[in-house]
């Protein structure tokens, strides 16, 4: 999987939208909270190492976030609709 360019917002926005906190998101990414918290203490890009970014994401999309690039518009996130 290729890292995306995710911005710290996209992901707060995530969790936002799942209903989550930075501890859902840490167990969900098999990451540490404090982890989960220092990223998120920042603006900007997501950060870390790249195998943290990768589980982030991951756990994001698998609960079932779609993160819209920049295209003019501006980067965003929506929530998947249930497949049926």
């Amino acid at each position: 999987m290729s890292i995306r360019k995710v911005s710290i917002r996209q992901v707060k926005a995530a969790r936002s939208l799942l209903g989550w906190s930075q501890d859902d998101l840490a167990a969900a990414a098999k990451v540490s909270i404090p982890t989960i918290k220092r990223l998120e203490a920042s603006d900007g890009p997501l950060g870390g190492r790249a195998e943290t970014t990768t589980k982030i994401l991951t756990a994001l999309t698998a609960a079932g976030i779609l993160f819209i690039e920049e295209n003019g518009g501006g980067a965003g996130v929506r929530l998947r609709k249930p497949s049926r």
